[in-house]
């Protein structure tokens, strides 16, 4: 389900995915097959990690490319999750072939 919500989203960023909502920033989005792509991408992750596994994977790997990177942007567009979303998210039959585990290729 897709909701529009700016205040839920952080600044910079356009989308929001928290199992089972899409949360975008403006209404437009909703026509923008890319971004959708990748917050679909992240749904997948998030259900196959059942959702808790997803989040805690997420902060901690996050934290540990902080310490490596000192960047926030680097140490983002560096998580796995991220890499799997940002690499796909043009490809938009992925979802349909995306294999399962996935973003392990991404590490």
């Amino acid at each position: 389900m897709i909701l529009i919500c700016k205040q839920i989203i952080p600044e910079g960023y356009s989308g929001l995915t928290l199992y089972p909502f899409i949360f975008l920033k403006e209404a437009c989005q909703k026509n923008n097959a890319i971004l959708l792509n990748h917050e679909q991408i992240h749904l997948a992750q998030q259900k196959e990690l059942f959702i808790v596994f997803f989040y805690a994977l997420y902060v901690i790997e996050f934290l540990i490319r902080l310490v490596v990177y000192k960047n926030w942007s680097t140490a983002y567009r560096n998580i796995s999750f991220e890499r799997e979303a940002y690499g796909n998210e043009a490809n938009l039959v992925y979802i349909k072939k995306r294999p399962r585990w996935a973003f392990f290729n991404f590490i």
